[in-house]
């Protein structure tokens, strides 16, 4: 296996960041009343300011998801061109369309010569998937150079247009409760658009930091987990789900089928221990790994409710990082889901504050059937 390098790195956020107060004016107001939920979930979560790919004045999409993964790829040229890349992996929740792939979508946006392009799915996970397909292309000689991403733009599904039809079928309902689903609207105010994208080489670079990928390791539960977060289904009463394909257009305007949708109980009483508690005993073992030998642990909690439980999680495991050796920045990025490792690696590594020699230790669940992934950096 030869060694792979993260030789740049860059992250693309859509406009301006968006406070707390004016999130329901950009995304729209779900029903007759503002949401009731929001500002309990955004003392929960954390989060001060987000970005999203819609005009603030007009409602309008400002990019796709393709379009602002290919914006990501362009800063990684920092002005001075990119090496020949024989490998594009792009990992996203939600693309822009079924069919074709995003990986295709974003090369056509870029209008690359022929190369190796793959896209991985899922939901946060996504962009790691995708970063290790990459790696092991370098890692086995296959390519020499190659630019993975992460991405996601939710916004377009968290607009209140996507429930007014739900809304209207449910009024009985929702005279009681005048709110779309807690599962819904919960996920209204947690989630935000962003890109990141990383150079990969096969060598490190002459100037500049270089970060050695030195192996990632991921794990998915599904086997013993049901669903908790979803989208273009429905969850029935025994954990199955029905997917789109199997409704009318009717059944899926009338419950927002499309939209994402989180099992919050689920979350709650599953997410630390097959994301924490579970692997991680795992992997340091596999990579004999010690706890003081990581100088920064990088994880991507969706809310700043579940820093001290991760933390909590890490002491039962035996694998204790004290807080003050951690870095994130979601309360000034927001969640952006298959992006966030991408943009968190961006902005410690143009810091000023990671050193050669340090070791990074990154940590990234999701929920979607509970899967969680562990990488390891070595700055150079």
């Amino acid at each position: 296996m030869r060694p792979v390098y993260i030789t740049a790195t860059a992250a693309a956020l859509p406009g301006e960041a968006v406070a707390n107060d004016a999130m329901e004016s950009v995304l729209g107001q779900a029903g007759d009343r503002p949401s009731r939920a929001r500002r309990t979930i955004l003392r929960s979560n954390g989060i001060t300011a987000r970005h999203y790919a819609i005009d603030p004045a007009t409602g309008k999409p400002t990019h796709t998801n393709a379009q602002l993964t290919a914006e990501a790829i362009r800063k990684l040229a920092n002005g001075k061109g990119l090496p020949e890349v024989g490998i594009l992996a792009c990992g996203t929740s939600i693309p822009d369309q079924v069919m074709p792939n995003h990986a295709s979508m974003v090369q056509g946006e870029l209008k690359w010569p022929a190369l190796e392009v793959v896209a991985t799915s899922g939901v946060c996970l996504s962009g790691v998937t995708a970063l290790k397909y990459a790696y092991a292309t370098l890692a086995s000689g296959i390519h020499s150079a190659g630019v993975a991403t992460g991405s996601d733009v939710p916004s377009p599904v968290l607009r209140a247009e996507n429930f007014s039809a739900e809304i209207d079928a449910k009024v009985e309902a929702l005279e009681k409760n005048p709110e779309i689903a807690f599962e819904k609207d919960f996920l209204r105010w947690m989630l935000s658009d962003g890109a990141g994208a990383f150079l990969l080489e096969d060598r490190p670079r002459e100037d500049g930091l270089t970060l050695r990928l030195d192996w990632i390791d991921t794990f998915s539960y599904a086997g013993e987990m049901e669903t908790c977060m979803y989208a273009g289904a429905s969850k029935n009463p025994d954990g199955s789900t029905t997917g789109w394909t199997a409704m009318s257009p009717r059944e899926r305007e009338t419950d927002s089928v499309m939209s994402i949708k989180q099992d919050v109980r689920l979350l709650n009483e599953n997410v630390i221990h097959y994301t924490v508690e579970k692997p991680l005993p795992e992997v340091a073992e596999k990579r004999q790994l010690r706890p003081e030998q990581v100088d920064w642990f990088l994880p991507h909690y969706s809310s700043s409710y579940f820093r001290d439980k991760v933390h909590d999680g890490m002491l039962k495991a035996g694998f204790d990082v004290p807080q003050e050796r951690w870095f994130t920045n979601l309360t000034t990025r927001g969640n952006t889901g298959a992006a966030s490792i991408y943009i968190m690696i961006d902005e410690l590594a143009r810091s000023g504050e990671l050193k050669s020699g340090q070791k990074v230790l990154c940590w990234i669940p999701e929920s979607g059937r509970f899967s969680s992934g562990f990488m390891h950096l070595t700055a150079m």
